[in-house]
């Protein structure tokens, strides 16, 4: 179940000696070219200088209230830079980017979520990644290769997470219920908690949207299937995988395994703590800590179990993942000062230094060696689903045809429609919608 971490978690401004401006104001939230980097980045030669000049930031979450806890470690060595940023509310933060570059009044720098990096570098407002900025085989290749388009890259991943399956331990012990491993003994799972009594074993995104699209695409690469073809010319939604993935997803409603209305957000908290539900399925590492803050520290140590989402029924693993990157627009001031920045968050001491401060997880293999995060059993099971992260359509039209797919699934869900006539009418459309090339 994917929520996105920043729009959810509790933030505070700390008070810091720079220089922070605008409306700060939170709302809810094959790798190509390994060069890193194509015309317009060979251009920007990075040294390893101090930066200099005011760099002006623009956020976006919750992650910017934190992050100028940053900006001072990036000012210890770099002593004659000015940061100003700007927090602007995720919802609006790509029609205000997209309206900026339009008008060639953009900022220095921005970080941009994995859902929204295809339409934002669609509009060619951006800077490549320098050549030699950073090594693109430093991280995780499916996070790297988000914002990798025509084997060119644009953007410096921040960080990244990896969805799982988090399942009460004491209500799967009750039920006799084993931990799933596959599509089969996920059905299983919810069979044996639906008969111990618990209302809706399983927690699956319902709210038949672009997310919910992205969660049948995760069951659909765990099935052979996808979306796209791998040259992203063509839409592939009413294939037969993707047919089977959902007539999967939706049977779990059919037999009362997953309630068709959730639970939403913040919801499925409440829903696992009180034993509504049992298991969360897809469901994003935040939820350990959304667990503790709501029933007290060490509850989710006492309560929850974690494993990688199961396979598909020839083995295929696919996991949701995600997470932020930084670009650069190509109208910046000051592109010295911005790629700077964020090569600095990439190295792994910034990378370790960001997950004590706001716990999302290094998009850096090597910080995860770092004995701060050694032993901990989320974080390796993060580890593990970033090695089969799914890479969502690298397109502008995503989010668009995504909201398509998610409707229709309501209407295998709710209106009786078959899955495959679901996805033809999904395929149909997004046909008509296009690449946004």
């Amino acid at each position: 179940m994917h929520f996105h971490p920043s729009s959810r978690r509790r933030a505070t401004m700390l008070g810091i000696a720079l220089v922070t401006s605008g409306a700060l104001l939170l709302t809810g939230c094959g790798r190509g070219g390994d060069s890193g980097g194509g015309d317009a980045g060979a251009s920007t030669k990075v040294d390893d200088e101090p930066a200099t000049g005011t760099l002006e930031i623009w956020t976006q979450g919750a992650d910017g209230a934190e992050l100028p806890q940053m900006f001072e470690e990036f000012t210890k060595d770099n002593p004659d830079v000015e940061i100003n940023m700007t927090q602007i509310p995720e919802a609006e933060f790509a029609s205000k980017m997209t309206a900026a570059i339009t008008a060639g009044t953009v900022p220095d720098l921005i970080y941009a979520f994995t859902e929204t990096q295809s339409s934002l570098i669609a509009t060619g407002g951006f800077d490549s990644v320098p050549d030699g900025l950073v090594d693109p085989d430093d991280f995780f290749e499916v996070i790297w290769d988000n914002s990798v388009y025509d084997d060119v890259a644009y953007g410096v991943p921040w960080y990244a997470y990896a969805d799982m399956v988090i399942y009460r331990t004491d209500l799967a012990e009750a039920a006799g219920a084993e931990a799933p491993t596959d599509w089969d003994s996920l059905r299983t799972f919810g069979e044996d908690l639906k008969a111990s009594g618990v209302e809706w074993p399983l927690a699956l995104y319902a709210a038949y949207d672009s997310y919910t699209a992205r969660q049948l695409l995760t069951f659909a690469k765990q099935n052979g299937g996808g979306f796209i073809s791998d040259d992203l010319s063509t839409w592939t939604i009413n294939s037969p995988e993707n047919v089977e993935a959902l007539e999967y997803w939706a049977g779990l409603m059919a037999d009362g395994l997953a309630s068709p209305d959730g639970p939403a957000f913040l919801d499925t908290v409440s829903w696992s703590t009180t034993g509504k539900n049992a298991a969360i399925i897809d469901g994003g590492p935040w939820f350990v800590g959304w667990f503790d803050d709501a029933n007290g520290e060490g509850w989710a140590d006492e309560h929850l179990a974690l494993t990688t989402m199961p396979v598909g029924p020839d083995g295929d693993a696919a996991t949701t993942v995600g997470g932020g990157s930084w670009f650069v627009p190509s109208d910046s001031e000051n592109k010295d000062a911005a790629w700077k920045f964020a090569r600095f968050m990439s190295e792994p001491e910034s990378q370790v230094k960001w997950f004590e401060i706001f716990k999302n997880m290094p998009a850096v293999k090597s910080a995860w060696e770092d004995p701060a995060l050694a032993g901990d059993r989320l974080l390796q099971t993060v580890e593990a689903g970033l090695e089969t992260g799914v890479t969502l359509p690298k397109v502008s039209t995503w989010s668009q045809v995504g909201t398509v797919i998610g409707e229709q699934m309501e209407k295998v869900v709710r209106g009786g429609v078959s899955a495959q006539d679901a996805l033809d009418a999904a395929q149909a459309q997004a046909e008509s919608i296009g690449m946004g090339d």
